[in-house]
């Protein structure tokens, strides 16, 4: 199968986008420890952890390499479906396309939005392009995070990314199945359940701690 091939280029984006999700319990494991009243010694136990332990330190490259693809191949597969289809339809959501599916597009772009913005804040951060608030040191990462979460604003802003991350995941799980050929009449809708559940829990469990940290303190 050519790779820049329709098929090739949506079950590439289909691999990589589960690769990233089965990522997403492994962070969420990590920051829930925030809300352990110890201090920070949970969640800075982890940290060291995810920054010292060299089967992680491999995995990163690959996890970068997984956002990559899937960005990349997400971005084409949208354009060829756009270009197939240049002229819109004459009544809002006349076509057979879920609202989700219509949608993926908008929401992945907000999702990376965000993931650039979490990303560039944790490693300018680390590196020291950036300065840590007055009487933290810039690898206290516990600290840091309390500060950001105990801003509303940021707070508000950090639910609705993943609310949004939370209606990717929903149709993206069972729709990369399919894409992968798990069609089946007795399969299909446990993935579709399976897909939602999933999304719904990632989506709960990221917005606890912000829930928890800003607005319940």
């Amino acid at each position: 199968m050519p790779l820049n091939s329709s098929i090739a280029r949506k079950s590439l984006m289909a691999l990589a986008g589960l690769f990233l999700a089965v990522f997403l319990p492994v962070h969420l494991g990590v920051n829930l420890l925030l809300l352990v009243q110890d201090g920070g010694r949970s969640f800075s136990v982890a940290a060291e952890f995810m920054a010292t332990n060299p089967v992680i330190r491999i995995a990163e490259p690959v996890l970068f390499l997984g956002f990559l693809l899937h960005i990349i191949y997400g971005l084409m597969v949208s354009g060829a479906n756009r270009a197939a289809r240049p002229v819109g339809y004459q009544r809002p959501n006349s076509s057979d396309t879920s609202l989700l599916s219509k949608y993926m597009f908008h929401t992945g772009l907000i999702v990376l939005v965000f993931l650039a913005l979490h990303l560039a804040d944790f490693w300018m951060l680390k590196v020291g392009l950036v300065a840590p608030p007055e009487g933290i040191d810039r690898h206290d990462f516990y600290s840091r995070a309390l500060i950001l979460f105990q801003s509303p604003w940021y707070s508000s802003f950090y639910i609705a990314s993943f609310l949004f991350l939370g209606f990717h995941l929903n149709h993206a799980i069972q729709s990369a199945f399919q894409t992968l050929g798990v069609n089946h009449s007795r399969y299909t809708p446990v993935l579709k359940l399976a897909g939602s559940a999933y999304a719904i829990l990632m989506t709960a469990g990221f917005s606890l701690i912000p829930l928890r940290l800003a607005f319940f303190p």
